[in-house]
């Protein structure tokens, strides 16, 4: 079934709203935030509060929880326009609501009625979920037969879990988050982990190091550390040993939502390489005059425009399954606009000549943060392989 996207009049508005959002509090705030020497100064409560005010913090909540119903396809947009401002806004809040998503689907309604209002009503409330490990990243994304190192021992009441997660983000900022644990062993970790609800603040759960990153800096991502932390049994998010389902179920548009924070990013350098190009003059006239230049624009322009439908069609089957979904879907987009914006990212810094390795031109930034998705979301060569694993498994 073929799809046309268009902008409604409900859509429009709820963009406009974001845009105005970035203009006024990102854009002004994000190169101080990205220069911070702390990592953990990057990220910006100020930020996540205004954002609350507006709405955009609780959007794909339905209303009944107090949030806006927003499909995936308009979660997309509005990922995009935030990463147009900066990449780690448009993480925290992509994080945010994706497993606000996840949550109102897969949390049972004791679950959702003891979770949804206390972070639908907190002006700081964010969400993580808790799945790479140091030794355990691109083999949940194959899945690779090995288990996950954090377990969950069962005890009387709950479960005991120790172990380490890293590189999650939000980690060291949410309140509440989806914890994967392997809690039957020598099985791997899709046969044999269950997904924890976890709140913030339960003993033996602490946070770990704020990782030190190149780029997407105003995003935070940190270790999660536990040692005999107790999760009683009416925090099992599913069924015991099945936690893998609950992604598999529950996270379709994961990957599209991680392609259109990368792509915000693409947009925002191909703006500035037109801005550039037609204010400098070299060879007698201004760079956009040159053939090579406006063909290059273009070219930009188109991985942009392709990247995007891609995304959005993703995003509308992961809604609409039933016309015709294809598990490629939650893997390749990502992948493409992370290679575009990074082809966008070189060729800009290039048309810029000198000005673009110079900080005060903001190409250096925007370099940075178009790096950051050639491995977020999944290393590219990791969901290539998964992507090929669908296609040719029988």
């Amino acid at each position: 079934m073929e799809q046309i996207f268009f902008v409604s009049e409900e859509q429009r508005a709820i963009l406009e709203t974001v845009r105005r959002f970035v203009e006024q509090e990102v854009r002004p705030r994000a190169a101080q935030l990205d220069a911070s020497p702390d990592p953990a100064d990057g990220f910006s409560w100020e930020l996540v509060e205004k954002a609350h005010e507006l709405g955009i913090r609780t959007m794909t909540l339905s209303e009944k929880w107090g949030g806006l119903g927003t499909d995936s396809l308009t979660t997309a947009m509005v990922i995009e326009e935030l990463a147009k401002g900066d990449i780690g806004v448009s993480v925290i809040f992509a994080q945010t609501l994706k497993i606000a998503q996840i949550m109102e689907k897969a949390l049972s309604a004791d679950q959702q009625a003891r979770v949804l209002p206390k972070f639908s009503s907190d002006p700081r409330g964010m969400l993580a979920i808790g799945i790479t490990e140091p030794d355990t990243a691109s083999n949940y994304f194959l899945p690779y037969p090995a288990p996950f190192r954090t377990s969950a021992q069962k005890t009387s009441g709950g479960w005991i879990v120790n172990g380490m997660k890293h590189f999650i983000s939000n980690g060291n900022r949410a309140s509440f988050y989806l914890l994967f644990a392997q809690t039957e062993a020598g099985k791997p970790l899709a046969e044999g982990s269950t997904c924890f609800l976890l709140e913030r603040g339960r003993p033996g759960f602490t946070i770990g190091r704020v990782h030190d990153k190149m780029g997407e800096r105003l995003a935070n991502n940190a270790e999660l550390v536990f040692q005999d932390c107790f999760i009683p049994d009416e925090n099992v998010v599913g069924q015991p040993g099945k936690g893998f389902p609950v992604l598999a179920q529950f996270f379709p548009q994961s990957n599209a939502y991680a392609g259109a924070t990368i792509l915000g990013v693409a947009v925002a350098l191909h703006r500035k390489a037109v801005e550039w190009a037609q204010v400098r003059v070299q060879g007698g006239k201004p760079l956009i005059e040159h053939d090579g230049i406006r063909a290059q624009l273009a070219e930009m322009r188109m991985l942009i425009d392709a990247s995007r439908s891609y995304i959005h069609r993703a995003c509308w089957l992961a809604d609409h399954q039933e016309h015709g979904w294809d598990k490629t879907l939650g893997a390749l987009p990502k992948a493409m606009a992370a290679q575009a914006a990074w082809k966008i990212a070189t060729w800009t810094m290039e048309i810029h000549g000198g000005h673009g390795y110079m900080k005060e031109f903001g190409i250096e930034k925007l370099v940075r943060d178009a790096a950051a998705f050639l491995h977020s979301d999944g290393v590219n060569r990791t969901l290539f392989l998964k992507a090929a694993n669908f296609m040719f498994k029988d």
